[in-house]
């Protein structure tokens, strides 16, 4: 892959995500050349939020069940807290990130959005941050929890990006496009 021929998925649930997390990376990865997709259990709409209050709504590009993972250089969970909870437990969702994940590729994740990644047991033994009520969440499933605004884990097979929250956004987007830069 190289420049142009690069897509990222972003993989949210069909509702609460939050807006800016969605769309600040969004915009890194067209800005760096590449094209960003939306990728979601269900066809149709997803529903962002401003926190609580909602926000816009953004078309589904492919449902995760039809999407191949190896057409995407890089993979994107944004947060929100109903996004994260929703996404979790749907399986096309989780099998689709699996599908990814065997690509060794990168994924970057912030806020709540790193539900999903417990759920496939992909955080064990790893370094991550999150929003800090999630700590306890990834302590329980193996992985090294720290309060930091950007963490790059290299120890495992994909090299994962994470960040706790959206004032951490530009140094989160930032390392997703330097990411970029080397697959």
């Amino acid at each position: 892959m190289n420049g142009t021929d690069k897509s990222v998925a972003f993989l949210v649930a069909k509702e609460g995500i939050e807006q800016v997390e969605l769309t600040d990376p969004w915009q890194a990865v067209r800005d760096a050349g590449a094209t960003p997709r939306l990728i979601s259990p269900e066809p149709g709409t997803v529903q962002a939020y401003h926190h609580l209050t909602p926000a816009d709504a953004f078309p589904v590009d492919q449902v995760a069940a039809e999407a191949d993972a190896t057409e995407f250089a890089a993979l994107v969970l944004p947060g929100g807290v109903p996004n994260g909870d929703l996404l979790r437990w749907q399986e096309p969702a989780r099998d689709f990130l699996r599908r990814f994940l065997d690509t060794g590729r990168p994924v970057a994740v912030i806020c709540h959005g790193g539900w999903i990644l417990i759920d496939v047991d992909a955080v064990r033994g790893r370094r991550i941050t999150s929003w800090p009520s999630m700590a306890t969440d990834y302590r329980n499933a193996g992985a090294d929890w720290a309060d930091e605004p950007l963490i790059v884990d290299n120890a495992g097979s994909f090299t994962l990006i994470s960040s706790r929250k959206p004032d951490d956004l530009p140094a989160f987007c930032e390392e997703l496009v330097r990411q970029l830069d080397k697959v």
